[in-house]
C-alpha cells in the first residue's frame, strides 16, 4: 500500500485505528495483510507501515486522536460533522487532536489540542465551515448512527 492509498483506505472506512484491534479497521494490518502479533515496528513491512501512518497523519483531511479505546485513531474528514454533534456524548479526552512533533533534541513529543479548541478553528478556515453547518443539521441518532457504520464494519485487507 502507498501512502496515497493509506489515505484512500481512511477516507473509504471514515474510522481507521493505527494498529492494534478493536471496533474499526486496522492500517497496520490492511497493510501488513495479515493479523498483526506483538508490534507492527518488527513486522516485515513496518517500514511501509510507518510511511503511511505519517502520510495520513500530515493530512488536512484527518483527525489524529484517541476515540477508540485510546488507541491513535484516525477520522476522516466526511466525519467530522458527527463528531462535532456528539461531542458532548463523548469524552472530550478521546477527541483531542493528537500531533506527534521532533524536539531539537530529537525526542518525540505529542502535542495535543483539546476539543473544542480544534473544532474553534474550524471557524476561521472558511473551507471547513461547511463541518460545523452539517453537524447542527445532524441529529444525534444520525451521528451515531454515521460514527457507527464507520466503526463497526471490517474491511477486506488490501496488499
Amino acid at each position: 500500500m502507498t501512502p496515497k492509498q493509506a489515505l484512500a483506505f481512511v477516507k473509504k472506512n471514515g474510522v481507521v485505528l493505527e494498529s492494534g484491534r478493536g471496533s474499526a479497521a486496522c492500517l497496520a494490518e490492511a497493510i501488513a495483510g495479515e493479523p498483526i502479533r506483538g508490534s507492527w515496528w518488527v513486522h516485515p513491512k513496518a517500514h511501509d507501515i510507518f510511511l503511511c501512518s505519517r502520510a495520513i497523519r500530515q493530512s488536512p483531511d484527518v483527525l489524529v486522536c484517541r476515540l477508540i479505546a485510546g488507541k491513535v485513531t484516525y477520522v476522516h474528514r466526511r466525519l467530522w460533522p458527527a463528531l462535532v454533534r456528539l461531542a458532548e456524548e463523548i469524552n472530550p479526552a478521546r477527541l483531542a487532536a493528537i500531533e506527534e512533533v521532533h524536539t531539537p533534541s530529537g525526542k518525540h513529543k505529542v502535542i495535543t489540542t483539546p476539543f473544542p479548541e480544534w473544532r474553534d478553528s474550524l471557524i476561521g478556515r472558511p473551507a471547513l465551515k461547511d463541518v460545523l453547518r452539517a453537524a447542527e443539521r445532524l441529529s444525534l441518532e444520525e451521528a451515531a448512527r454515521l460514527l457507527r457504520v464507520a466503526t463497526s464494519a471490517k474491511p477486506s485487507r488490501r496488499r
